[in-house]
């Protein structure tokens, strides 16, 4: 099978399987997902939500956010990985975005990726979103997945980025991104992959699948 006969197949069997594909995250503005995103480095979406729902309750834009004391955001997110970074990170983007954003969030990379705390897989996440723009976020899932389907052969989440973007349309972009966390997280799992149950076996190159 060739790659655009994987990536039309892999389309379909995964867009019927998840036909509304989104972040798992809770949001509701470009800013709060940008805070979800950043807590969710080293965590799952589940436990993220739970801690937003109760911070965007005390802090729902980045003005409130920038006034709240930094032992106070810490006790907010302290049942979180890396509580103490993450905090000093969201207050000082937070900061940043009103001095310099007016409290907006930018809708570039490269104004994103100036926040503190802000690298590039948090900025296409954002991007891609936020503000719809056909960029790939790269998490362990897509690039778990992409390399062990055949899509691509890299070592790193930069390469897979650069390469998923060369071979994948770009208006299928946003939605692929999703199709791949979401088999990833669900499906073709690290350790104990469910081939049995897999959509899209037929397209995969795996050669260690389970059945």
């Amino acid at each position: 099978m060739t790659i655009p006969e994987k990536i039309s197949c892999i389309n379909e069997a995964l867009g019927a399987a998840y036909p509304s594909p989104k972040s798992e995250l809770n949001y509701e503005t470009p800013f709060q997902l940008l805070v979800a995103t950043m807590l969710a480095a080293q965590s799952t979406d589940k436990k993220v939500n739970m801690i937003t729902a109760e911070l965007f309750k005390a802090a729902a834009d980045a003005h409130s956010m920038s006034r709240l004391e930094l032992d106070d955001i810490r006790q907010m997110i302290r049942s979180i990985n890396y509580y103490n970074n993450k905090a000093k990170h969201l207050l000082a983007a937070s900061t940043t975005l009103v001095e310099k954003f007016d409290g907006e969030v930018p809708d570039s990379r490269e104004e994103l990726e100036k926040l503190p705390g802000v690298g590039r897989k948090t900025a296409n996440v954002v991007l891609s979103n936020a503000f719809g723009r056909p960029v790939m976020p790269v998490d362990t899932h897509v690039h778990r997945v992409s390399n062990r389907i055949g899509l691509v052969s890299t070592s790193n989440p930069r390469d897979t980025e650069d390469e998923l973007m060369k071979i994948i349309p770009e208006d299928l972009v946003i939605n692929f991104h999703h199709y791949l966390v979401l088999h990833g997280r669900y499906t073709c799992k690290a350790r104990k992959p469910l081939c049995a149950e897999c959509p899209i076996v037929d397209a995969c190159d795996y050669e260690g699948k389970m059945f």
